[in-house]
């Protein structure tokens, strides 16, 4: 049984889907990191710094900053 898998042994599906799931999850960690370095202290539930290593988890941390991580002023939040 092989255990690794080479981008070559990849159908060309497979290798587009594998390259798609990358750059969203790039893009979501760069979005996260962004919104929290320009995002005041105060708006953020915790500490920003625990928020930082978080958003490094794969889909999870920067999913869950999105969620839970940005604190909502209460004139904006939905009832």
């Amino acid at each position: 049984m092989r255990a690794h898998r080479k981008l070559s042994d990849l159908s060309p599906a497979q290798r587009r889907g594998l390259i798609a799931a990358a750059a969203v999850q790039v893009l979501l960690a760069a979005a996260a990191w962004w919104d929290l370095a320009k995002r005041p202290e105060d708006r953020v539930n915790g500490p920003k710094s625990a928020w930082a290593i978080a958003i490094a988890v794969n889909f999870a941390g920067p999913l869950a900053y999105f969620r839970w991580g940005r604190a909502v002023p209460r004139r904006n939040r939905r009832r």
